[in-house]
């Protein structure tokens, strides 16, 4: 099998000098580009496994690179930035990003995030098994049936379609917009505190400790992220 083959979108050399290392030793080919119509065009031409993107580029904004490149591949991309505003991140995940890593950052917990954005190719697939499984989570879709290491657990048809969105994205960050929009449609993506009640909802009857979750993680300002 041939090694899976990261982009990294970046406009400052340090960056290549250290990630490009760093990743090859992991086992990935690297790939390089320094503004965003070079992503662009690689993305076009040589479509990588998953893409490494700062937003602060030369040519373009890389709001703008993600945009454009859901017009046309599903490919998973990661932003890596300085910028920590919350508007930034839930603007990048909200056009199409699959996660976001602050600089500076570890390279174990990129590492982490890559690994778990590859996952994420196989999402198409993912959507369409009838049982998914999380940790000691099993979702059995067709049945609307939930157990827990084996023992059913009770739920709301809402509180079902809700975990079963997140169960479709293990380890990628949903903004609140996205969840509300999937799971209540479009005219319901606003009402967080909405969410939130059947976030703790499903916390009550799925969480060992409801109040230190280890399945339905926050990611604050932003929205959740389903364990692996």
């Amino acid at each position: 099998m041939n090694d899976p083959r990261i982009l990294v979108v970046d406009d400052e050399p340090a960056i290549h000098r250290f990630l490009t290392p760093a990743l090859s030793a992991a086992g990935y080919h690297v790939d390089r580009a320094d503004d965003g119509a070079g992503a662009l065009r690689a993305i076009a031409t040589h479509p990588p496994d998953a893409v490494l993107l700062d937003l602060g580029l030369p040519d373009m904004d890389g709001k703008e690179v993600i945009a454009r490149v859901r017009q046309f591949s599903r490919v998973p991309v990661i932003v890596l930035s300085a910028r920590d505003r919350e508007a930034e991140k839930i603007e990048a995940l909200d056009l199409g990003a699959d996660d976001f890593v602050n600089k500076p950052f570890g390279v174990g917990e990129l590492m982490a995030r890559i690994r778990a954005a590859l996952r994420q190719r196989g999402g198409e697939q993912a959507q369409v098994e009838a049982v998914l499984r999380v940790g000691p989570l099993e979702i059995d879709r067709p049945r609307h049936r939930v157990t827990r290491d084996g023992e059913e657990i009770k739920l709301t048809p809402k509180e079902f379609d809700l975990l079963a969105y997140l169960a479709r994205h293990p380890g990628k960050v949903l903004t609140h917009r996205q969840i509300l929009g999937a799971v209540w449609g479009p005219a319901h993506v606003e009402d967080t505190q909405y969410l939130r009640v059947y976030v703790g909802q499903l916390r009550q009857r799925l969480e060992a400790e409801p109040a230190a979750p280890t399945l339905i993680l926050t990611e604050p300002g932003i929205g959740y992220r389903m364990a692996e």
